[in-house]
């Protein structure tokens, strides 16, 4: 999370009420009471908070994913799209300090309210879906997963050819705007599909995410081939399974950790 503030160096509220207190007790002051007030208010304001959450640059340069996924959509879906939701959750973020100092994973656990999202969710998870959606692709992406992923993947799906399968099935029976997810259960301790609609997103059940697709599109089925032919990046896909057998076990470990 990130956060920044005037050019003037930072100093705490409760400092300046310290100095200011001592200097209204000292007589021989040559400055009067409201000049005095007058210069704390303005080091408050220099001092505020006025940004809480940047916009993520993709892990590749926004051609590098044609002719699958073209720079111009890029450019509106991580370009235009994409930076509304961080700035919008900026705005309401400053009116309303009391998230403030939350990773984005917490703040959408926290406003997603058990279910009753409150305003500021939607933003926080649009932010974090998209970041996570960006990442899940790399230039040179789609075939099969290696090693230990894929030997997950076939024991809780059965084959890859299933696992595929059904993932296009989620894909394309998803109604509406949402996202399609492989996810790891912690209780359960293994890989299921998830589809959401909206913002909404599996950290909000706890679950691990370790692919997604952002349902944009109108041919669904030949925007979901694409992804997982040409697009879906089995790296990062390897890379989070590794970090979430941190948290979860599955057994006879099977991701390499590099």
């Amino acid at each position: 999370m990130a956060s920044c503030s005037s050019s003037a160096p930072f100093t705490s509220c409760h400092q300046y009420v310290n100095d200011f207190s001592r200097q209204l007790k000292c007589p021989g002051l040559s400055h009067s009471r409201e000049l005095q007030k007058a210069q704390f208010l303005r080091s408050q304001r220099a001092s505020k908070v006025l940004a809480y959450y940047g916009l993520k640059v993709p892990p590749y340069k926004l051609d590098a994913l044609e002719p699958y996924l073209s720079q111009r959509t890029l450019e509106m879906h991580w370009g235009k799209h994409h930076r509304n939701y961080v700035e919008g959750l900026n705005k309401q973020l400053e009116k309303n300090d009391v998230f403030y100092g939350h990773t984005l994973d917490e703040l959408i656990k926290v406003t997603y309210n058990s279910g009753n999202p409150l305003p500021e969710f939607n933003n926080a998870a649009q932010v974090w879906n998209h970041d996570f959606f960006w990442e899940s692709m790399q230039p040179g992406g789609g075939n099969v997963p290696k090693l230990g992923l894929l030997e997950q993947i076939e024991k809780d799906f059965g084959s890859f050819t299933n696992f595929r399968e059904k993932f296009v099935e989620a894909a394309l029976t998803l109604f509406g705007s949402g996202w399609v997810w492989l996810v790891l259960k912690r209780r359960e301790r293994r890989l299921v599909m998830v589809k959401t609609s909206n913002a909404v997103n599996p950290l909000v059940w706890d679950d691990i995410p370790i692919i997604c697709l952002d349902m944009w599109e109108n041919d669904k089925g030949k925007y979901v081939n694409v992804f997982m032919n040409h697009l879906v990046s089995w790296n990062a896909a390897a890379g989070r399974m590794a970090r979430a057998e941190a948290f979860v076990n599955l057994g006879e470990p099977r991701i390499p950790v590099a």
